[in-house]
């Protein structure tokens, strides 16, 4: 009989032995969120290109490499003083027209001037401010300036240079935001729309997001290529993000709370999935799941599990449908009576 019982409990041992470790962690909930990827070009919020408007020698620039300008600053300043010498014949000729024009009135109120001479003179006292418009107008057009606020370009030209009109003085950018156009096949225009949330990721800053929403949908669709020309806006105080950067896009579709596994958990045959949950008892059922997308280590679960049932995210190679196993843990892991015995020894 002592045999016997022997026996008995080493076959019980070796049951208990028999059960395989693993781990498991209830199925939560977390935020899913479909993406459409692109890859897009960033450009300025603003940007433009100052060119010389004549040819003229240039006198002054009041700028550096990179400096920042902002709007209505003084440029360039190109010479003037042939200009100016005009300017001030054409005042000259403005004023005296005026007086000449405010004499005729008054002898026209006293009836010693005709209004043919009256009207004649008011046609040249016009005609003389217009020439000393022009003259400030000429003089206008040899100063640069910006319009609006940014970053200059390196500068390429130096002060004393003779230019010819249209040669480049500098490029003004404002990038305190950047305009990200990207290619979206029209297949899937109905699941864009502007307000849309995006993620774009440069490979000059791995791993550093730039969030930004669509702007503006391109209303005509590119027949060679089958997509519309999407622009987004990327705020860039920081100035990370430069014109001309390539960038991938992640445009956010259908953002949702659904219940999740990790990926580890989750085994394949042909197009079924299954997972072990871990029931009270500490028996591994195989449950067949339907599945959604993936995100962070985490696979969706459309059907086939509730909030909270264990699921078996290590050792899932070692088990069959019904199998008894253990918990990985310390509790878990030691058979029956271990810490007792130790306590009461």
């Amino acid at each position: 009989m002592l045999g016997l019982a022997a026996c008995s409990n080493g076959e019980g041992a070796e049951r208990e032995r028999a059960a395989p470790v693993v781990s498991a962690a209830p199925a939560t909930t977390m935020r899913f969120v479909e993406a459409i990827q692109a890859v897009g070009t960033a450009r300025a919020a603003e940007q433009v290109t100052l060119s010389a408007p004549v040819t003229e020698r240039l006198v002054r620039l009041n700028f550096d490499d990179g400096d920042y300008v902002t709007r209505g600053q003084t440029i360039a300043m190109l010479a003037a003083a042939e200009e100016g010498a005009q300017l001030n014949e054409a005042q000259a000729r403005a004023r005296e027209a005026q007086q000449q024009l405010e004499r005729i009135e008054a002898l026209k109120e006293r009836g010693f001037a005709t209004q043919s001479s009256l009207d004649a003179q008011a046609a040249l006292a016009a005609q003389a401010r217009a020439s000393a418009a022009g003259a400030r107008a000429q003089i206008g057009d040899r100063i640069v300036t910006a319009p609006f606020s940014g970053w200059v370009s390196l500068r390429t030209i130096s002060p004393g240079a003779v230019v010819n009109a249209g040669t480049e003085i500098v490029t003004i950018s404002d990038i305190s935001s950047i305009k990200l156009d990207f290619p979206v096949p029209e297949t899937m225009l109905s699941a864009i729309r502007p307000g849309q949330p995006i993620v774009a990721q440069a490979a000059a800053w791995p791993g550093q997001p730039f969030r930004g929403q669509i702007n503006t949908i391109d209303p005509v669709i590119d027949p060679a290529t089958r997509a519309v020309t999407v622009r987004a806006r990327l705020p860039n105080p920081d100035r990370k993000l430069k014109p001309g950067m390539l960038l991938t896009v992640a445009i956010e579709t259908a953002p949702r709370m659904s219940l999740s596994v990790p990926e580890l958990a989750v085994i394949g045959e042909g197009d079924a999935r299954f997972v072990f949950v871990v029931g009270e008892d500490e028996v591994a059922r195989r449950t067949e799941v339907k599945t959604g997308i993936r995100s962070g280590g985490r696979i969706e679960i459309v059907d086939g599990l509730r909030p909270g049932q264990r699921v078996v995210t290590e050792g899932v190679v070692k088990l069959t449908d019904g199998m008894k196993v253990q918990l990985a843990g310390t509790r878990n892991a030691e058979p029956p009576g271990v810490g007792r015995t130790a306590k009461g020894g």
